[in-house]
């Protein structure tokens, strides 16, 4: 239950995101996502993880006269020279769901060693106000992909990846624990003096 504070949008239309950024913030903010606003369209996404923060922030903001919080994020994987980065949600393609584009980057990295799956998830998060102002900030979470999908909970490429440190993948972990070490969760913790100044 959220306080009652001021509204942020936040500016995505993934489920599992906005939840995420909901727990992190609905002791202060009050949270809203782009389903409370219809026909409010973000812009296309490139290669560049805090442009494109900042360009669905700031489209957000714009569109609902309120200050948006967007974020861009992907999964970084050491044997494949840092790929799919800010692809991560378009890896192999349009036609593919999560579950088929965790198939698929298990399928590429199958003759990669334990020792050589390292990975770290990437998050840069961007607050926006509706006369344009933007700052943003950075998170990562490092560890591994797994060999096998592990886990039901979390979105994405959760169930394949095990922070440093764990035993279990990023989608067997509760959610108050997840949020905590998270690179979503480090982005946003980051964002905190930005948002008392901008928001209160």
């Amino acid at each position: 239950m959220d306080r009652g504070g001021a509204q942020i949008v936040v500016a995505t239309g993934n489920a599992g995101k906005l939840r995420e950024v909901e727990a992190l913030l609905r002791s202060r903010y009050s949270v809203v996502g782009l389903a409370a606003f219809p026909g409010v369209a973000l812009p296309e996404e490139g290669d560049d993880y805090r442009e494109n923060a900042i360009r669905k922030a700031r489209a957000a903001a714009v569109a609902t006269g309120l200050p948006a919080l967007g974020d861009d994020s992907g999964i970084e994987v050491e044997a494949l020279g840092g790929a799919p980065g800010p692809r991560s949600a378009r890896y192999g393609g349009p036609s593919l769901d999560a579950r088929a584009r965790n198939r698929l980057l298990l399928t590429v990295l199958s003759d990669v060693p334990t020792h050589a799956r390292g990975a770290r998830f990437f998050c840069v998060a961007a607050l926006a106000l509706p006369d344009g102002t933007a700052v943003s900030a950075e998170g990562e979470c490092r560890g591994r992909i797994l060999e096998d999908p592990s886990g039901r909970s979390g979105f994405g490429y959760d169930p394949i990846f095990q922070p440093e440190g764990f035993e279990r993948s990023m989608a067997e972990l509760p959610e108050a624990e997840k949020n905590r070490l998270s690179h979503r969760g480090r982005a946003v913790a980051a964002l905190q003096p930005a948002l008392e100044r901008f928001v209160g």
